[in-house]
């Protein structure tokens, strides 16, 4: 009986440190914070982000390129990707395209970058239902075809619903999606913007969170906003803003979320990024 209460201890322990797994294994880079030197050259980019340092990006289209030449051209840098961004109208266009280039990067991810709005430019409770019945059906497709497909709320969900209590859009939208097929990928700046607590906000919902950008906001900047847009100058260095990194690092690595992008939409990225690389390799938590 002993030995047996002494092996569920050990296993309990190993599972435990398994989840909490250092961020800094797998801290890579969104490929959108490139995106300026992209547009001169997608193999430029490519090259920045390997002096970086890091193995892992997450895609944000392909420029000129294919896929399968994006992909040609990530595996002579030595480069991984783990997740692609793709729009929400090319998925309502084509998912089954989408999941082909996915599998052509070798990306265990599928991610929407942004929601559908309706004509007033709103992310409502009744677009939240037909988006996420757009996702179930994404991610059921997904799944058969060995990928993970996820959203990456921008800050425009978490406006209140009409049933109050505190419930937001985005409650609404992790409620009406299946924990099997649908899960989501914080974006610090944008939960911090709207108001929200990340740490909290991971452990609401430990099961659901799988992939995050790591973003800080700007001190002095204003929050509480579900507008999902922000001036450049909001964005800043990992690690100088208001964002308590230690604290939501810690949140993140309790339950699970392996994968950490620096998405960088400062107007320096080229300073701003090494910075925060620095700053972030160097954390204690």
């Amino acid at each position: 009986m002993k030995i047996a209460q002494c092996g569920l201890a050990s296993l309990a322990l190993m599972l435990s440190a398994a989840k909490a797994a250092d961020f800094r294994d797998h801290l890579g880079l969104q490929m959108w914070s490139l995106r300026v030197q992209a547009k001169e050259s997608v193999p430029g980019s490519l090259d920045q982000a390997k002096a970086y340092g890091i193995k892992e990006v997450e895609t944000a289209g392909f420029g000129e390129l294919t896929a399968e030449q994006y992909a040609a051209e990530l595996k002579t840098r030595g480069l991984v990707a783990v997740s692609a961004h793709t729009g929400y109208a090319d998925l309502e266009k084509d998912i089954a395209g989408a999941i082909r280039n996915a599998k052509a990067l070798g990306a265990k991810f599928l991610i929407c970058p942004y929601p559908r709005l309706d004509k007033a430019k709103v992310f409502s409770e009744e677009i939240a239902h037909q988006v996420a019945a757009d996702f179930n059906r994404w991610g059921e497709a997904c799944q058969a075809a060995g990928l993970r497909f996820g959203f990456h709320p921008h800050g425009l969900e978490f406006r209140p619903t009409a049933a109050g209590k505190g419930e937001t859009v985005f409650d609404l939208l992790v409620r009406e999606t299946k924990a099997d097929l649908v899960c989501f990928e914080m974006d610090v700046f944008w939960v911090f913007h709207a108001g929200q607590d990340p740490a909290r906000l991971l452990a609401r919902y430990p099961n659901r969170w799988a992939l995050m950008h790591v973003k800080d906001i700007r001190k002095g900047a204003v929050t509480g906003l579900s507008t999902g847009s922000a001036p450049p100058t909001d964005n800043v260095t990992v690690g100088t803003g208001q964002v308590k990194w230690p604290e939501v690092l810690r949140a993140a690595q309790k339950i699970g979320i392996k994968h950490y992008f620096i998405e960088d939409e400062t107007p320096t990225p080229l300073q701003c990024i090494p910075d925060s690389l620095k700053y972030l390799r160097a954390l204690k938590l």
